[in-house]
């Protein structure tokens, strides 16, 4: 059986563009005119189909790379016969910009894929009759409903328009579903025109200029001039969280208590249980001590566990944690729902998943969504004390530092105790510093007593 080689076709007048999507693997069986991966441009984003039917043999493209007319995008293990021929790709980013046709305006095509045959089948002269017209209308009509400024600002955020439901005439998409869909991403509430514009002129690729918040203009500045300079892509995920983080940091009056936790007692109990259960392979973390508390913290002071909905407060009967992942493309927040019902060694175990797939990108926008409450560990990389962004609409977030052994005075002499600094970030909208204050002292007191948990 041969195996066809499938190109990237013309795709107009970019020498290269980006691979955003893979949309299949190796062992999955294609129809033809099945996508097979996404590329975008500075302009545009478009999928490049699958010319043959059969089953992918190996992808020849990753995530990040940089293709062009005529790169192996995949091989095909066909069912034999005739090869298609190479059809001519409409120039999808100039079609999107430029055609008065009202569908092709609102939509990107798809660029029908070229094949080629390998030296087993190279020269046959065999060829299968070009895509007809209606095959590339159907490839447009699948497609997102969406215009091409919504598009563009689509790709600034790094959102998948096939994801997007579509709240406009015929399911077409507005710029406001691609805040919402944002929002539930990265476990937020619907934008305000206000909240977008700043979301906006966070700039997702760093280049607004201010305008949308009357402010002064960024600074244009040519780098290049006072030496060598690299530019780099902002990731996926920088993107996203960039515009959250600014608009939770402009719309959100923070303010941050510091205290310290002697975690003494609990790190030799941490250093027991990992000992006891390294043979089934359960790692146990400062972490999961820490959403162990603040779940009991959070019982005692559930205002730090509402949400603000215009003048009312959303009090949850439910305690979903959130806590910072570092990743090769930056941080995210992987949640753990139910934290209150769960014991020590089923959070240890979850938080140890969730951290696998936030390191390999294959977090679901559902196990990143429904937090009531965040923590963010600097644990052990170092640092004394920081202010926590908030991971809006929650009230509340945890910053937790490198603990340090510091000499405390227990009455009669100064002994060596191991101490863990807190840093608490709260809305200052619902919760005043006293009850901060509280929170953080009795979030201490668990943590250097561990039997505090269970009262």
């Amino acid at each position: 059986m041969a195996n066809i080689q499938i190109l990237v076709p013309d795709i107009g007048d970019f020498d290269e563009v980006t691979v955003i999507e893979l949309l299949v693997k190796a062992g999955d069986t294609v129809k033809v005119e099945q996508s097979l991966i996404t590329v975008e441009s500075d302009k545009a984003s478009m999928e490049i189909p699958s010319s043959h039917a059969g089953v992918v043999a190996s992808l020849k493209v990753k995530l990040g790379d940089k293709v062009k007319m005529g790169s192996l995008v995949a091989e095909v293990e066909g069912a034999g016969g005739a090869v298609a021929a190479a059809a001519p790709a409409p120039a999808a980013a100039d079609s999107v910009a430029a055609s008065s046709t009202p569908k092709a305006a609102e939509q990107s095509g798809n660029a029908p894929a070229t094949i080629r045959a390998d030296s087993a089948t190279a020269g046959t002269g065999a060829a299968a009759p070009a895509h007809e017209p209606a095959a590339q209308t159907a490839q447009l009509a699948s497609l997102p409903n969406a215009s091409p400024s919504v598009r563009k600002y689509a790709r600034e955020l790094g959102v998948p328009l096939a994801e997007v439901k579509g709240s406009g005439a015929n399911g077409r998409i507005t710029e406001e579903d691609v805040q919402v869909f944002t929002q539930a991403v990265m476990g937020g509430s619907k934008q305000t025109a206000a909240q977008a514009a700043s979301s906006k002129a966070s700039g997702a690729g760093g280049s607004a200029d201010g305008a949308a918040l009357g402010l002064l203009p960024w600074p244009k500045v040519d780098f290049a001039k006072f030496g060598p300079v690299e530019r780099k892509d902002l990731s996926r995920i920088k993107k996203i969280s960039g515009a959250n983080l600014h608009r939770n940091w402009v719309m959100i009056p923070h303010v941050t208590n510091n205290d310290e936790a002697d975690i003494t007692d609990l790190e030799a109990l941490r250093v027991k249980l990992n000992k006891e259960h390294e043979k089934a392979g359960v790692k146990f973390t400062m972490l999961a001590f820490l959403i162990k508390a603040v779940v009991a913290a959070l019982k005692k002071f559930p205002e730090f566990n509402a949400s603000l909905d215009g003048d009312q407060l959303v009090y949850k009967q439910y305690v979903h944690i959130g806590f910072a992942a570092d990743t090769p493309n930056g941080l995210v927040v992987p949640v753990i729902k139910d934290a209150d019902k769960k014991g020590l060694i089923d959070i240890a175990k979850e938080m140890t998943e969730l951290s696998l797939k936030a390191r390999e990108g294959k977090l679901k926008p559902a196990e990143m969504t429904g937090g009531c409450f965040s923590i963010s560990s600097l644990g052990g990389i170092g640092g004394t004390n920081f202010t926590p962004i908030i991971n809006a609409p929650e009230l509340a977030i945890l910053g937790v530092s490198k603990s340090k052994m510091q000499p405390v005075w227990d009455g009669k002499a100064f002994v060596p105790r191991l101490i863990m600094p807190l840093s608490l970030s709260y809305d200052h909208r619902v919760i005043d510093g006293a009850a901060a204050a509280r929170f953080n002292a009795f979030l201490g007191a668990v943590l250097a007593d561990f039997r505090r948990v269970a009262l």
